[in-house]
């Protein structure tokens, strides 16, 4: 069985929130949520890179790790599920993620947390897998930065995007840490005093 993976290629991300709409309207999100937010990397700096992000359905996922109620669970495709019956709202997943993919909604005047949200990866309601399509967010990408589905042929669709562009790892750091055999790593600078 495929494991349905995300995967956003920060070369090609433009930064419409196209996905963040076609997610919210699909999944009739509550007002406050996002299950995918996009993230701008070096803001206002030249390189800066925008990505995609929203859970990223992890193979040793640690929102299923610190749940005292062990709400989550993982579909047979590899997609990271909870159960929202069973959800106490306490945060332990918020914290624990990596991603900020938990959201929760908040609920009256004083801010009482409600149960918790995060990408389904369109597993509940219509589930656009079983009809053969991609999740809304990924299909309505008008640049393709955004690709969802089975990891091995998203692997290897950036994988060839990559080899076309040269090779290319800006957002990496690839370049910064490594450089490359026509660009060499940066010279450390000495200490004031001479001595390094």
């Amino acid at each position: 069985m495929a494991r349905m993976k995300f995967l956003c290629d920060a070369e090609r991300c433009i930064e419409c929130n196209g996905c963040v709409t076609a997610c919210k309207q699909e999944n009739d999100i509550p007002w406050g949520v996002n299950r995918r937010r996009v993230v701008t990397i070096n803001d206002g700096v030249p390189g800066e890179r925008s990505i995609s992000v929203a859970c990223m359905h992890c193979s040793d996922a640690p929102c299923m790790a610190v749940c005292p109620v062990d709400c989550f669970y993982r579909s047979e495709e590899g997609v990271v599920l909870h159960d929202k019956d069973l959800c106490i709202g306490c945060g332990y997943c918020f914290y624990a993620c990596p991603f900020g993919a938990p959201q929760f909604p908040q609920e009256g005047a004083f801010g009482v947390r409600g149960k918790m949200d995060k990408c389904t990866f369109k597993k509940y309601g219509r589930n656009r897998l079983s009809e053969g399509k991609l999740p809304a967010c990924a299909e309505m990408c008008s640049t393709k930065a955004l690709l969802g589905g089975d990891g091995d042929v998203i692997s290897e669709i950036y994988r060839e995007r990559v080899t076309r562009r040269g090779g290319r790892y800006e957002l990496t750091g690839w370049l910064t840490a490594y450089g490359t055999p026509t660009t060499p790593a940066p010279t450390p600078v000495p200490p004031p005093g001479g001595k390094s």
